[in-house]
């Protein structure tokens, strides 16, 4: 089977919105609330407050999303919720009254589609909340509701809200609030096909899915993707899985996962002894014990013999989401592992993904404190922020970045050199994540140019003949990175 992945993909870089997070409109709307009852914006977030961000304060600053270099966005939940994070869904079909309803977010999709940008929502299809009116039935007529089997029901009296008494029905990783649907049902299944149906022809370009292995139901995902591909065959599937994800990624269900599989090891090469232990505990990826550049290279080629290619230049790739501390803070706010960082996330085939926030140096452990109000201009780190203009930009500039060859030349101590290759088009790619100069001397016989320009960064570079071989000299400094191109 030949595998289908949407094109536009493979050149968009995503930007990662928390919407309660991330701007409140200044322009006068219709509120549900006046006065002040949300948390002030720049104070510590908290687990169960509400910062009052909406989807109209995104539209106000799509402006500044476009310069950045973005053309997708990934949204965390934005539909009906008594939550901040809205992942306790109560209406599917209700974008929520706080955020604007769906009249904003029809505005907001239509003002990103003139910009080409990509809108892509979260699904979360596993659970739903206490709040969703089909649970809401059983509690109130225990079992006689006619949804009783839409849920794992084991025995009665429910018990939603005490940890006294046995919750007597399956929930999300044992929360209360969070009761797992009966996708075994065929009643759920199609109601949740519906969701997922009517949202894309609403005019969404996609769906990033929660916790999607929790749903075992045979054929449940391959009839998704069936039915989201028939209305529009370039919509992007992408799903939340951490780990080794080749039972989801054969081409009859997901475009690609969250690529928590490139995460953990550039942390691990570029921020090294310096990562905060307990910034990373007790999460499914690995930013931790350091590697040197010879373990990345070898976790990176091992990562991209993993899946189809079609299926790598679909990946989300990512340094930092809301499930994760923030980079910066994972790195004991050390700004040079952030470049390494981005600049590996930035040349690595698939698309990248921005966390609303890490372009501008935006701190933050585990959550609820990596979902903090995005911060005023004069609270931004300019020499961040141009660091991902520059590499954003370079990316949009290369066609090779994006879907050109990635073959490693040089992995060796603190020094990791690849090439990323598209018919005569070639960059190189340098990091040294060292405390000192280094010297590489890189085997360039694979390439045909010779790339020598610096587009990014400071090197000195010697190309070398002897014979028919070809070698680079190569001096990068401490704990710094560049690309060469030819011009």
């Amino acid at each position: 089977m030949e595998i289908q992945t949407p094109d536009w993909v493979k050149h968009a870089i995503f930007y990662q919105i928390f919407p309660d997070r991330f701007a409140k409109s200044k322009q006068p709307h219709k509120r549900l609330l006046t006065g002040n009852p949300w948390e002030d914006w720049e104070a510590m977030p908290t687990l169960q407050g509400y910062k009052g961000g909406d989807l109209w304060g995104i539209m106000e600053n799509l402006d500044y999303i476009q310069d950045l270099g973005i053309n997708a966005i990934y949204f965390t939940p934005i539909f009906q919720s008594a939550c901040n994070h809205r992942y306790h869904t109560h209406d599917y079909y209700q974008v929520d009254p706080i955020l604007g309803g769906n009249a904003a977010f029809k505005e907001l999709l239509d003002a990103a589609h003139e910009r080409n940008i990509k809108v892509v929502l979260d699904g979360v299809f596993n659970h739903c909340s206490r709040g969703f009116f089909f649970f809401n039935d059983i509690l109130e007529n225990g079992p006689h509701s006619p949804w009783v089997n839409w849920f794992k029901i084991e025995n009665w009296p429910l018990a939603p809200y005490t940890g006294d008494a046995p919750a007597n029905y399956v929930s999300w990783a044992g929360n209360r609030a969070l009761p797992v649907f009966n996708h075994d049902n065929p009643e759920v299944r199609e109601y949740i096909m519906e969701i997922a149906e009517y949202w894309m022809k609403f005019g969404i370009d996609g769906w990033r899915l929660d916790v999607p292995f929790e749903i075992e139901t045979p054929g449940f995902w391959q009839e998704f993707r069936q039915r989201i591909k028939a209305i529009n065959p370039d919509a992007y599937i992408v799903g939340e899985v951490w780990t080794d994800s080749r039972q989801w990624l054969d081409g009859s269900q997901f475009d690609g996962v969250m690529n928590y599989l490139f995460t953990g090891p550039t942390i691990a090469f570029t921020a090294g002894e310096r990562v905060i232990v307990e910034q990373v505990k007790d999460r499914d990826y690995q930013p931790y014990p350091p590697l040197g550049a010879a373990e990345y290279a070898q976790k990176m080629q091992e990562l991209l013999q993993l899946y189809p290619w079609a299926i790598q230049l679909t990946q989300l790739n990512l340094l930092a989401s809301h499930d994760t501390a923030r980079l910066f803070t994972i790195a004991g706010d050390d700004i040079p592992s952030v470049e390494l960082a981005t600049l590996l996330l930035l040349t690595f085939p698939g698309a990248p993904s921005i966390y609303y926030g890490d372009e501008v140096g935006l701190p933050g452990g585990i959550d609820p404190d990596s979902r903090r109000g995005f911060p005023p201009a004069s609270n931004w780190n300019q020499d961040i922020l141009q660091m991902h203009r520059q590499l954003i930009s370079l990316r949009h500039t290369y066609p090779c970045l994006r879907t050109g060859d990635y073959q490693v030349l040089y992995a060796d101590g603190e020094l990791y050199v690849f090439a990323r290759i598209l018919d005569i088009e070639e960059l190189i790619v340098a990091v040294n994540t060292g405390t000192e100069s280094v010297t590489g001397n890189v085997d360039g016989n694979i390439l045909r140019s010779q790339p020598c320009k610096l587009l990014y960064g400071n090197a000195e570079v010697e190309w070398n003949h002897t014979g028919e071989m070809k070698q680079i000299s190569l001096i990068l400094p401490a704990r710094t990175g560049c690309i060469l191109g030819t011009g």
